[in-house]
């Protein structure tokens, strides 16, 4: 059972960027896609990127096309999100996810999820 811990939140300001890691125990994360998705407050939880096992195929919610970009070092059970010019409504709790073998955007095809990290932007 892999494991997921999400790591890099924090406060910062509109326009700068940020990078979340989510570290993976076990040996089958490099099987599996994996994807971020997030909860802003009193919205429910939305898609935001997936990618591939082998990292070749990734999707992007429209909101983030072109400013966020996922990434994966399976040498390193570890699974990135690259956040660059951050808008207000970025803010949210950032979960990683994973446990299916194709990338999508539904959120119950994945099984194990993080705990979450929070990102906060400010004007």
């Amino acid at each position: 059972q892999v494991q997921l811990v999400e790591s890099g939140g924090g406060l910062v300001q509109a326009g700068d960027s940020l990078t979340l890691s989510c570290a993976a125990s076990g040996r089958t994360f490099s099987m599996y896609a994996v994807a971020w998705f997030r909860q802003a407050p009193g919205k429910e939880r939305e898609f935001v990127a997936t990618i591939s096992a082998n990292g070749i195929y990734r999707d992007y919610a429209d909101s983030v096309k072109g400013r966020f970009t996922i990434s994966r070092d399976n040498a390193k059970n570890t699974l990135y999100l690259q956040m660059n010019s951050l808008k207000l409504e970025d803010t949210a709790v950032y979960y990683c996810a994973t446990g299916i073998s194709i990338i999508t955007r539904t959120e119950a095809a994945y099984t194990t999820w993080g705990q979450g990290t929070q990102v906060t932007v400010y004007s």
